[in-house]
């Protein structure tokens, strides 16, 4: 018998697999590591963002004595209230005809590309298609 290298076969590898992966399995490893810092770092600053507002909060007894004097203090004038503003309606310039043309044979082209799923979407295209068509052969096309 020939040797299995003479064939053209490798050779099973003797080392064992943690060995012959070292590089990936450091790499795996280390990335593990970083994302569980990362995460714990994230956690960290989060709870002490939170310690830090309630110190800011003042105490119970200067909030309610804080609360009685800002309430007797105001005083309403229902002349500051202001009717909300309420803008006017734009008029535009009215489309020109041969613009307003154009514009229906292009929608006529776009409803003639579109296919029908049953009986009643193809009678109402068709409906749209003919009102179409009598605004493009109109000798004055309404204003829209």
């Amino acid at each position: 018998m020939e040797p299995l290298q003479a064939q053209g076969r490798k050779l099973p590898s003797t080392e064992p697999r943690m060995k012959r992966y070292k590089p990936i399995w450091r790499f795996l490893l280390i990335s593990n590591f970083a994302l569980g810092g990362y995460i714990f770092a994230k956690a960290r600053q989060k709870h002490q963002i939170g310690q830090d507002k309630k110190a800011a909060k003042p105490s119970e007894e200067e909030e309610g004595k804080a609360a009685v004097e800002i309430s007797s203090s105001q005083i309403y004038d229902e002349s500051s209230i202001l009717p909300p503003v309420i803008e006017p309606v734009k008029v535009r310039e009215p489309i020109p005809e041969d613009q307003q043309c154009e514009l229906f044979k292009w929608m006529l082209e776009e409803k003639r590309k579109v296919k029908p799923k049953d009986r009643e979407d193809k009678q109402q295209l068709d409906e749209e298609k003919a009102i179409l068509k009598q605004f493009i052969c109109a000798k004055s096309i309404p204003q829209l």
